[in-house]
């Protein structure tokens, strides 16, 4: 099927040879806009909060929306809407969390650098035709704009329930402990790994517990690292929508979370799942003893169905389709400001042709 959509979907992480599993659901969006016939082309680039990374980024993008005929872009992340700028043809932003929320730095505190990005993403999304967050919260910092919320979705055929013991073979994981499972990079302070190691300290040695780190490691093994585990502990200061929660429940692992992002709407009623009522690592640390102490697993499958990729997918062409519905008023506008400044007339504009103009 061929939807006839062309997007230029630009992002400013994507995985490359060094990084290899970096962005596993930017990656999985776009696999599924494409089986769902949608003509996607991926245009990345490493910002580094490098100012000249952006500029050689930003004529790289101008050249490709000039010589190739797109009906939209996908700015993934507020900082990427940067490269559409000013605008050739329909831009939807998907902001992702620190983009709108701020950036934490290796003191936990929150970055100037974050300040200035959120004052870009803000001025960026009065100028776009859509915005996307992955977290009702989010919303917030976007009001009064329309904003869809559509969250990262998962690959429920990837995310499969496997016996325990078979996941720790395959892993090489030990068979007679407890395994606590820390999904992320230990060294980015927003994470705060060091608070899930002193919380998995304090538990009582009875209870055997080790804390397994999955970092670095390919997406298509995290459903092992679910699966091998008893418990997710997930203690980051600032979330939007965390893919690691959403893929433990797929998984029907228990997760002991701090409340942050959409967590606590996602855990709620969830029976043996917690949301710690503080952060301090005692707290934790109690909950995730009682967790550990369960007899069974969680039954949290079931409600996350609606974040399979293939309904996400569908929902983000409608917004697509939308879109392009709205794109001749913008066409006849663009159309005539060129005609005004130079002179010749652009006739008979068709949605696809705007990025000759």
């Amino acid at each position: 099927m061929d939807t006839g959509i062309r997007v230029l979907m630009i992002t400013s992480e994507w995985p490359t040879r060094n990084a290899p599993s970096i962005a596993p659901f930017i990656v999985r969006q776009v696999e599924f806009l494409r089986r769902a016939g949608v003509q996607v082309e991926v245009f990345h680039f490493h910002g580094a909060k490098n100012p000249l990374n952006y500029a050689r980024a930003w004529f790289g993008a101008r050249k490709k929306l000039r010589q190739e005929s797109y009906d939209l872009v996908h700015a993934q992340w507020g900082q990427s809407g940067l490269l559409a700028m000013p605008k050739r043809i329909p831009l939807l932003i998907t902001f992702r969390g620190d983009d709108v929320e701020g950036m934490i730095g290796s003191n936990g505190k929150y970055r100037l650098a974050g300040y200035v990005l959120r004052k870009i993403s803000r001025w960026l999304a009065r100028r776009a035709d859509a915005l996307i967050v992955v977290s009702a919260h989010m919303k917030r910092r976007l009001s009064p704009l329309s904003v869809h919320v559509i969250p990262s979705g998962l690959d429920l055929d990837l995310f499969k329930i496997i016996p325990q013991q078979q996941a720790r073979q395959r892993l090489g994981l030990p068979l007679d402990k407890r395994l606590v499972l820390f999904v992320g990079n230990p060294g980015d302070a927003r994470k705060r790994y060091t608070l899930s190691q002193k919380a998995v300290a304090l538990l009582d040695p009875t209870l055997t517990a080790e804390l397994v780190v999955a970092f670095r490691v390919r997406h298509s093994n995290i459903p092992l690292y679910m699966n091998a585990c008893d418990a997710l502990i997930f203690t980051s200061l600032l979330e939007g929508s965390p893919n690691a929660v959403k893929e433990a429940l797929a998984s029907n692992l228990p997760v002991v979370s701090v409340a942050v992002g959409d967590v606590p709407e996602r855990l709620r009623g969830l029976d043996g799942c917690v949301v710690c009522a503080d952060d301090r690592p005692e707290t934790i640390a109690f909950e995730l003893s009682r967790v550990l102490q369960r007899p069974e697993r969680t039954n949290s499958r079931d409600g996350v169905l609606d974040l399979d990729e293939r309904v996400l997918t569908q929902r983000l062409i409608g917004i697509y389709e939308a879109i392009l519905r709205k794109a001749p008023k913008c066409i006849q506008a663009h159309a005539h400001s060129v005609e005004v400044e130079n002179g010749p007339q652009y006739p008979n504009i068709q949605v696809g042709d705007i990025s000759r103009i």
